[in-house]
């Protein structure tokens, strides 16, 4: 039995942790976890939140997708996901995993339900210029934090291929060529094929 358990529900956010275990070859446990059937007072127990994905670590519970991806990274530097503590692009590297869920799921979720704010009172900007700065990025380098894969394109670069896939951007040539190059890699494949045994049963 792995000391390293995923709680996972396919579909779902939980689905990068998925992929970044896969990628990073560790040893762990999959505990699927069907949160569209409700909130389970046992699993409120592991996530107060009651979403996917959580991890269990030596004793240890952790929830939300780009925490859970930056200590995964600590745990297993030998994956070589992240860069080194003294490497100038550790700070992209927190950057991008702070983007997802502070930026880039608000952009989505407010352009998709049509929300209005001002400016000035939230975090976030337009989708468009998250697409933009994507893009930007993109442009210069094969991945976000330069010519090597890492972490960061499996949590923000997780959040732009569901953008694409409900059609809420129309990727630019960047961008394609970018996640043609995601899903092209062994651990997203195996990750795609663990979600459909899955899927009949969550």
């Amino acid at each position: 039995m792995s000391d390293l358990t995923l709680y996972h529900c396919p579909g779902t956010r939980s689905t990068g942790t998925l992929w970044l275990l896969e990628e990073m070859g560790a040893e762990y446990t999959l505990e699927t976890i069907n949160v569209r059937a409700g909130r389970s007072a046992e699993y409120l127990k592991i996530n107060p939140s009651g979403k996917v994905p959580a991890i269990r670590h030596k004793g240890q519970t952790l929830g939300e997708l780009s925490a859970i991806s930056l200590y995964l990274c600590d745990v297993f530097p030998e994956a070589g996901l992240a860069p080194a503590l003294d490497d100038p692009k550790r700070a992209q590297h927190y950057f991008w995993h702070v983007y997802r869920p502070g930026v880039m799921e608000p952009a989505m979720i407010s352009k998709g339900q049509g929300w209005k704010a001002e400016p000035g009172m939230i975090g976030w900007g337009e989708l468009d210029d998250v697409v933009k700065r994507v893009d930007e990025t993109l442009t210069q380098s094969d991945y976000l934090l330069g010519d090597s894969f890492s972490a960061s394109d499996i949590c923000a670069g997780g959040a732009v291929s569901w953008m694409v896939a409900f059609g809420m951007i129309e990727p630019t040539p960047a961008i394609k060529a970018y996640l043609e190059r995601l899903q092209s890699r062994k651990a997203y494949r195996r990750m795609l094929e663990i979600d459909a045994e899955l899927a009949p049963k969550a």
